[in-house]
């Protein structure tokens, strides 16, 4: 079943949760007229990254890529050295010694890595002219294994000058230079506020009255919220032909730009429930409007912990972007039929 389910891409089942919104309109259960947004993150199935394990990592594929390419000939065309236990010894030491100590382990991970990747790069030349003189037992298998190394090379790279910088040079390496899985490095880390580092990736969510879950928006990076804001009420005109009449958001929407934007779109109640420097007259009729479009929020809070809890938003075990796309947006789907489920069915 979840071989199927994996078969679907987030775009079908975005469709079919437009689908949903649609029955829900004629059956009157939700028209889109008032909406709350807010965003959360989706963890990806990796553990906190470390440099020593990316490092340790890395050897360990390209030592399974060395296995796997000695099998694509009758006979063995070259020879290489398992390192892992070597390599998994001086990950280990890098957690627990001490600064100058660890530097030693960091050189010998490093010198180790690049050993490796010298290897694996001989290897691709060596069966390349093995395939030219027809050595090679399957095409396809060879394409595989070649198309993995390319994969895997620029990731090993980035790792070995991500650890130069930050152990050795002391730089503070930008997130989004970072790689921080080498089975899952679509992963991006987000930080929001205070709060622990979190990766995966920043989802914006749209919830209407009803509580069904208006649209879904994955993010790439760790933007802004604010610049979000507009984006969504966009979306939302595409998917019911008009702007909502009123929308309720999280502080972090909140600014002047976003507030005339919206004003400018036809949206008539803008409530943020943290002002900014906004004055209650500038987003809303009047301060009961305001207060209960605050209060209404909170609803979303309450969905999003709903579906964390509940349908497997709070991390994706699937592997790969695309997979990760899917199960958010099957996530979306799964909460939104139980919703449906909940509202009398039309008389």
């Amino acid at each position: 079943m979840h071989g199927l389910i994996s078969l679907l891409t987030a775009s079908t089942w975005e469709r079919i949760n437009n689908c949903q919104l649609m029955t829900a309109k004629d059956q009157g259960i939700e028209k889109g007229r008032t909406v709350a947004i807010d965003s959360t993150v989706t963890e990806s199935d990796i553990k906190p990254p470390c440099d020593s394990d990316l490092l340790a990592s890395s050897v360990k594929e390209i030592c399974r890529l060395l296995e796997r390419g000695q099998t694509l000939t009758a006979t063995p065309l070259y020879e290489y050295t398992h390192h892992n236990r070597a390599v998994k010894d001086a990950a280990r030491k890098c957690i627990y010694a001490g600064k100058e100590e660890r530097h030693q382990h960091y050189k010998k991970l490093l010198q180790l890595t690049r050993k490796s990747r010298k290897v694996l790069i001989e290897a691709t030349v060596t069966l390349a002219n093995a395939r030219q003189q027809g050595q090679c037992l399957l095409a396809d298998d060879a394409d595989k294994w070649q198309a993995d190394v390319d994969h895997l090379l620029p990731l090993v790279d980035a790792i070995v000058s991500q650890t130069e910088r930050r152990v050795f040079k002391g730089e503070k390496v930008p997130a989004q230079e970072k790689v921080v899985s080498l089975y899952e490095p679509h992963t991006d880390i987000i930080v929001k506020d205070r709060r622990q580092v979190q990766y995966g990736h920043k989802l914006n969510l749209v919830q209407g009255k009803s509580r069904l879950i208006l649209d879904l928006v994955i993010e790439e990076g760790n933007p802004a919220d604010s610049d979000q804001f507009i984006p969504m009420m966009e979306r939302q005109k595409e998917i019911y032909g008009r702007v909502p009449r009123q929308t309720s958001g999280d502080g972090g929407y909140a600014c002047r730009a976003n507030l005339e934007k919206a004003k400018a779109m036809g949206i008539s109640d803008v409530a943020f429930n943290k002002k900014r420097g906004l004055e209650v007259e500038e987003m809303t009729k009047s301060q009961y409007v305001y207060k209960t479009l605050f209060r209404f929020r909170a609803g979303i809070e309450a969905g999003i912990s709903w579906l964390k809890r509940c349908f497997g938003l709070s991390r994706c075990h699937c592997k790969g972007s695309e997979r990760f796309d899917s199960h958010c947006w099957l996530s979306v789907v799964c909460y939104n039929l139980v919703i449906l489920a909940r509202h009398p069915a039309p008389s």
